[in-house]
Parts: C-alpha cells; structure tokens; sequence
C-alpha cells in the first residue's frame, strides 16, 4: 500500500472515531440531562409547572406557630401568582397569639384575591384555629382535633427551690410590676391580676374572632369557647368547622362553590424554614432517608426535635394545645 493510501485510511479512522466520540459525548450528555430532570420533578415533589400557570396552592401549617415574616412574603407572592386557589393543610397545636393573629391577618388578605378553604390534617388547635379563621371554608376529619379556643401565660418559680438550696435573689425595679411575674419571686396578687388582664384582653379578642368568622350567638359561643378541644364530629354542630371531609371534600367544595376545577394540579408553596428554622433541614432529611425506606422515621426524629427548639423558644401570650397544660 502506497503512503499515501496509509494516510488516507489514517484521515477515515480519525474520522470515524471523532463521529464516535461525539456519539457518545451527546448520548451521555442527554442521559445527565434527562437524568438531572428527573431528580429535579422526584426534589420538586412534581411542582415543575410555573406559578403563573394555573394550579391550585398548597400551604401547610404545621408545627408551632411564631411570627414569621416569610410566611407572610409566601402568603403575598400566591396572590400575584397564577392560583385559583388556597388549600391550607393545618397540623399544628397553636403558637403565640402574634403569630397567629399576624397568619390570621395574612390569610385574610389572601383571601380577596383567592378563595381558600383550611384542611385540618391532624390538629387545629388554639392559635392553629385562627389560622382557620381566615379561611373561608373549613373541613376536618370525624376524629381531627379542633378549637381549643382561649389563651394561656406560663412562668415556671424557683423560690422554694431558692430557699431549699440556700440561695438568694436580689433586686431593684422602678416599680413593683416591673418584670413581675418572675422565676424567683413569689407573684405577688397585683402581679397575677396584671397577667391575668393580659389574658383576658386576648381571650376576648379570640372569642370575638370566632363569633365573627363562624357567626356565633351568646350561647354557642360559650359552648365552644371553654378551653376545650373537640373531635371533628364535635365540632360541626357547634359551628366550628363547616364539613367532615378530607382534600378531596375541599377540592368537591372549591368546584361547587367558587367554580375552580377539578383538573387543576395542587402546587405546594412552602418557604425554606417550612414553619421553623429546621424547615430546609427536615425536608432534605426526610427526602434523603426515604431513598433507603427510613422515611417516616426521618421525619419524626428531625420533625421533633425542630418542634422542640421552637418551642423552648416561645414566650410571652400562647394560643398552644397540648394534653399536659393547654
């Protein structure tokens, strides 16, 4: 073979395998496309469409509620967006009565852009029941925990403590009621009658709420306003809750009442704290461990102890449920 011909089979060689090269050079780069799009709609949970494409939002309040200010950015930016309407998943046992009044506040403002219709989940208890209020329609299963409709202020005193272990607090205040109550004095009757005041404004201004939103007489309103959590089955003769149903109820209510269909997709909104500062962490948590099947575990490990730091953070007036003291 001439040199020549030796340099041409070299020229169709090179050729060939720059074709095959670049074959495989794009196959690979369409399978990390087609790959990467993939975990983004598994990461996304399959909210790929736009906002400003229509869908129905999905808010979730859950865990205790502060006052949060990226909440409320959410609850403004679901307005300017594409949805026809607000489901919110509630699954909290209350919060400060701040935060949930500023929710309640919120929500109310969303409310005359899009109509929005609460979900109770598990429990909606106490400053979580005022986040209901501002929905326009709310649905609880038989057995969700609903109401628990009052206010509470606690202070944990070490003064017999103090005196056991022998020691002693001193201090000078500008008046007897400054900082009073305390964790090393005895409250004094003027400093419970001033707490007590507190709580009685904000109770008063939690059972006018509710006589409002849910349109309540003298009588019913006493009813429901005790302190107490009712089943859901409990609650709907007492006006507290509008139906018996889960999402799909909301979903059936939503077409009926305020003509948004049924073949929209529901987009959950959450901000990165997802109602605490551990929000961004628990979800990447639970989404990781549930690649091995330790999902649920995740979620209650990471879930609680994030529940836990917000609440040991809490202070000042509560709309909070739980079975030891609400």
């Amino acid at each position: 073979m001439s040199p020549s011909a030796i340099e041409v089979d070299e020229v169709i060689a090179r050729r060939r395998l720059r074709r095959k090269l670049a074959f495989w050079r794009v196959f690979a780069f369409l399978v990390l496309l087609v790959g990467g799009f993939g975990a983004f709609l598994w990461w996304d949970d399959g909210n790929f469409p736009p906002r400003s494409s229509p869908h129905v939002a999905r808010v979730t309040i859950g865990g205790i509620i502060r006052n949060e200010r990226e909440r409320l950015e959410l609850l403004e930016a679901i307005g300017r967006s594409g949805a026809r309407a607000v489901i919110l998943s509630i699954d909290s046992p209350g919060g400060t009565v701040v935060g949930s009044a500023a929710l309640y506040d919120g929500l109310r403002r969303l409310a005359e852009k899009k109509p929005i219709v609460a979900v109770v989940d598990g429990i909606a208890a106490s400053g979580a029941y005022i986040a209901a209020l501002g929905a326009d329609h709310i649905i609880a299963p038989r057995n969700a925990l609903v109401g628990s409709i009052g206010v509470i202020f606690q202070f944990p005193n070490f003064a017999e403590l103090m005196k056991t272990v022998g020691i002693s607090y001193e201090e000078i205040k500008s008046s007897p009621l400054k900082a009073a109550p305390n964790m090393f004095d005895p409250p004094t009757e003027d400093a419970r009658n001033a707490v007590r005041a507190l709580v009685a404004d904000s109770y008063d201004w939690f059972k006018g709420l509710v006589a409002e939103r849910r349109l309540l007489d003298a009588d019913k309103l006493a009813q429901a306003s005790d302190g107490r959590v009712f089943t859901g089955h409990q609650a709907l003769p007492l006006r507290l809750v509008d139906e018996l149903g889960d999402e799909r109820t909301a979903r059936d209510w939503l077409a009926r009442e305020r003509g948004v269909s049924k073949d929209l997709p529901v987009r959950d909104w959450h901000t990165r704290r997802a109602g605490d500062e551990f929000g961004w962490l628990h979800a990447t948590g639970v989404k990781l461990m549930s690649l091995i099947g330790l999902g649920e575990l995740a979620n209650a490990v990471i879930g609680g102890a994030s529940d836990a730091v917000a609440t040991a953070r809490l202070d000042g007036l509560l709309a909070l449920w739980h079975p030891r003291g609400g």
